[in-house]
């Protein structure tokens, strides 16, 4: 196992499910909840995603082949969502993504597992990584379970995070993770783009 590169997938998988960035809306869709239900809400929603994820990562690349899209074109349109994605990170709209779902009772599924946690961003990732070294399969698998409990942890503890942070560290943590995730989506696109450059050279 190459240690750097699955610590660097952690961290890749941990800044596109942004945990940090879901405390304000977990904290704000389940403040109806009871209480006593709020922690079994946030491991049931973040085992959801964890699933959703895990099927990708095992057969989204039958997905791809069925679609006859390669590695290239993948690659390419990873960045660009990733891109975009952080651009929202760094610049967030002002009424905030929770206010494009707005919730009665109890959450299941959307919008919590889905798009908060596992979203566009969060599938093209683990689709990458498998795409990129399959063999890696289980490695990369590893990486996915510790980001998952890395965003367990964290939303567990969203409301007691959100009191002793407060909305502007939280807000400027964010941004930093949308400007580190800026690069790696950058580093990606430009990768998809040589490889395609190279594709065209060969052909």
């Amino acid at each position: 196992m190459d240690s750097s590169s699955f610590i660097s997938a952690i961290v890749l998988l941990v800044l596109v499910t942004d945990p940090l960035g879901n405390i304000p809306l977990f904290v704000g869709l389940l403040r109806q909840v009871d209480p006593a239900r709020r922690q079994r809400i946030i491991v049931r929603e973040v085992l959801f995603a964890f699933a959703i994820l895990v099927f990708f990562a095992l057969f989204g690349q039958r997905v791809l082949k069925l679609m006859h899209l390669t590695d290239t074109s993948l690659g390419i349109a990873g960045g660009v969502i990733l891109f975009l994605i952080a651009l929202k990170m760094v610049f967030p709209h002002p009424e905030g993504r929770g206010a494009d779902h707005p919730l009665h009772g109890e959450p299941f599924l959307v919008p919590l597992a889905i798009p908060f946690i596992a979203g566009p961003s969060a599938i093209a990732t683990v689709l990458l990584l498998v795409s990129r070294e399959p063999n890696r399969l289980w490695e990369w698998l590893g990486a996915l379970s510790v980001a998952m409990a890395i965003s367990a942890v964290v939303l567990g503890f969203a409301e007691k995070i959100a009191d002793f942070l407060g909305e502007q560290v939280t807000m400027a943590f964010e941004r930093l993770m949308g400007l580190v995730l800026t690069a790696i989506a950058i580093e990606m696109l430009l990768a998809g783009i040589q490889k395609f450059l190279l594709q065209v050279r060969v052909a």
